[in-house]
């Protein structure tokens, strides 16, 4: 199914703030002074002097399945008390959109980091109501292209508590709450026979060596990530199972201005995970350009490297090519799926980024993504 997004325009506002507090202006400049005022500041290294800084952006957008609607993203890098400079920022980001369609969503995702770097708090809020296409589970089904409507929503809270035990390695709890209900569906013989509402509760631990310069923007360094969650039946889940989630990324520089990143990632589910639980491929962050969810099984394998390059000033521009597939077995495991695709990076603030990413992949799926940070 093609999904194509057409960004009408976008609105920038931003504004820089300080522990120690800034005086106000009795009189502002107008809104297109004050932007390009604040886009210039990028040029300085205020990152490494500022304790808060946020920015905001926010625009009307179009898109073939959720029609027109009004998107708005916040990000906020931040210094907890007690943390020197030298040590890079906390961060999050907080993402809302809504459209003509019924489609809406709000979601916050980000890292703290505690004084001395000596724990970290990984965490993400998310809440969709999506009316959205649903394939079943399986690559056959995917490419059969015979997929039903869905008006549900899912939900999802995960924490990883990090506590750092040597230079770079980090072990913690990790807990999950996922849920997700179809709504009111046509037919229910993609679901085999499964509720249409699920929930999951998960607890387990994650085993993290994090040597990027930078969580959001790396340009060197290698991150590597291993979260096991168990969700056993004595803690409330119809569908028991157990997922592992598994990163590896490394970061480069390979000539003037020009960084080369590179990723592999799986998510494996042992058990008996439920349609909403299952892997799938396709998100802004890698598989650009697949729709969510239409390639869904027990397990996901991908690759993609990148090769970003700074231009002129602020800008900038990536290409990336990758591969990935979802399977249940070693016989789908041969079934890869192609990607690729083109990209371009303005910087808003020194290391944040806006990017615009135009992903392509096989079975007519390609698609544009638009937000903040490095994709990986």
């Amino acid at each position: 199914m093609k999904r194509t997004i057409i960004y009408l325009a976008l609105i920038f506002c931003g504004v820089a703030a300080h522990a120690t507090g800034d005086s106000i202006a009795t009189r502002k400049p107008n809104i297109f002074k004050r932007i390009m005022n604040y886009i210039s500041e990028s040029d300085t290294s205020r990152i490494d002097t500022s304790r808060v800084k946020w920015f905001v952006l926010g625009g009307p957008h179009y898109e073939t399945d959720s029609k027109f609607g009004l998107a708005l993203a916040g990000s906020i890098s931040y210094r907890m008390n007690g943390c020197d400079f030298s040590l890079q920022p906390s961060n999050a980001m907080l993402k809302t959109d809504i459209t003509t369609a019924g489609f809406w969503s709000v979601a916050m995702v980000g890292t703290t980091i505690f004084p001395d770097d000596s724990k970290r708090l990984n965490y993400e809020l998310r809440y969709d109501y999506a009316p959205s296409e649903f394939w079943g589970m399986g690559y056959d089904r995917a490419v059969e292209d015979k997929s039903i409507q869905l008006h549900g929503s899912e939900a999802k809270i995960q924490a990883d508590m990090m506590f750092r035990i040597a230079r770079n390695v980090y072990v913690g709890p990790a807990i999950e709450w996922n849920y997700a209900t179809s709504g009111k569906v046509d037919s229910d013989v993609l679901f085999d026979g499964q509720d249409r509402t699920v929930r999951n509760y998960g607890a387990g631990y994650a085993i993290q060596y994090d040597s990027r310069d930078l969580i959001t923007n790396a340009t060197r360094g290698v991150y590597v990530y291993l979260k096991q969650v168990f969700k056993p039946k004595f803690l409330w889940n119809k569908y028991a199972f157990t997922s592992t989630d598994f990163r590896v990324a490394y970061y480069h520089t390979a000539w003037r201005d020009a960084i080369i990143a590179s990723e592999i990632r799986g998510l494996f589910n042992f058990g008996n995970p439920s349609w909403a639980m299952m892997s799938r491929l396709g998100n802004n962050a890698n598989m650009r350009g697949y729709y969510k969810g239409r390639f869904r099984d027990k397990h996901s394998m991908s690759a993609q490297v990148e090769v970003r390059q700074h231009i002129w000033r602020h800008s900038g521009i990536v290409a990336w090519v990758g591969v990935g597939n979802v399977f249940h077995d070693t016989e789908h495991f041969k079934k890869l799926l192609p990607n690729f695709g083109i990209g371009y990076r303005f910087e808003v603030r020194k290391k944040m980024n806006i990017r615009f990413d135009y992903g392509f992949g096989t079975h007519g799926e390609h698609g544009l993504v638009m937000s903040m940070y490095e994709s990986f």
